[in-house]
């Protein structure tokens, strides 16, 4: 098969892409609709509906310093602190400090199952020449790819929707010690942002897209995900250098196939060339070494 025909090629199978955490993270345990995780040197426990299994080390379970209860939809809900738990305590991956605390949203500020993607970005930035990589990081929450970018010698354009999360994401970027990383914070919509960059004739070497099933941006924007996506994608083709470049798209808790995501992105690369993979992203457990899925992904380089 030749790499023109790539893009608009049907993929021959769908990947799973692993990661069994890093030093300050680890998947202790899952099962029950739960997940117990250790981030840093705190331990929580969280809803998981993936985990139709039962857990394989009960007494783990115990060791929690938090429990997350939610509603319907797992989503927003309270934390029961069992153990004392501070505001915000460091968690390192991939060279920068991430500060990590119990929101709302269940959410810790970290997503550990993006570990594989930020080594592929790195591998890409590696293979820009001639001046530094340029980097747009779209629903960027708060920052982890932002800064390992910087880290890593990259120009970042961080754009995301909420004033929060570009507040913390600028925490995590001083626990960094990257105060004078070239980071460009953006609160706007992603979709506009885009848009402008495109008629600005802008260019990146990387573009990352993380979006939300459902969103509001700062002006009370709504973004509906399979209604908005295909024309952002559109948008994030046109921003792709043209001579090395790399874009990857990582969808939650929808309900599709990564074959969706896939054939999106092939669509709106066609022509370009270059290697594609889709598929899922998820967590070893270390207890049983079960695999957990996060999300669903595809990931594109040019040739």
């Amino acid at each position: 098969m030749s790499t023109n025909s790539l893009a608009s090629a049907r993929p021959a199978a769908l990947s799973l892409v692993t990661t069994h955490g890093f030093p300050d993270y680890a998947l202790l345990d899952s099962g029950g609709g739960r997940k117990l995780e250790r981030f840093g040197n705190l331990t929580v426990d969280r809803p998981e509906p993936q985990a139709m299994w039962q857990p394989r080390s009960p007494a783990k379970w115990s060791t929690a310093h938090a429990v997350f209860s939610g509603g319907e939809d797992e989503e927003k809900g309270r934390w029961r602190i069992d153990k004392p738990v501070p505001d915000s305590w460091p968690v390192k991956v991939a060279g920068v400090t991430m500060l990590c605390r119990l929101s709302a949203f269940r959410h810790l500020g970290l997503f550990p199952e993006q570990f594989p993607h930020w080594e592929w970005m790195l591998e890409g930035l590696r293979r820009v020449t001639g001046g530094r990589p340029r980097v747009l990081n779209l629903f960027a929450y708060t920052g982890a790819a932002s800064l390992i970018a910087a880290k890593a010698g990259a120009e970042v354009v961080h754009v995301d929707a909420s004033k929060k999360a570009i507040a913390w994401a600028k925490e995590n970027q001083a626990a960094s010690r990257l105060g004078d990383a070239p980071i460009r914070w953006i609160l706007d919509d992603a979709r506009k942002f885009a848009a402008r960059e495109v008629r600005r004739g802008r260019s990146y070497h990387m573009i990352l897209v993380d979006p939300p099933k459902f969103g509001r941006g700062p002006a009370n924007e709504v973004w509906e995900l399979f209604e908005h996506l295909p024309a952002l994608m559109q948008d994030c083709a046109r921003l792709l250098d043209p001579v090395c470049a790399h874009l990857c798209l990582t969808a939650y808790a929808i309900r599709a196939s990564a074959l969706s995501i896939d054939g999106l992105v092939r669509e709106v690369l066609a022509g370009r060339g270059g290697e594609i993979e889709s598929g899922e992203l998820a967590i070893v457990e270390q207890s049983g070494g079960r695999a957990l899925g996060t999300s669903l992904f595809t990931r594109w380089s040019s040739p």
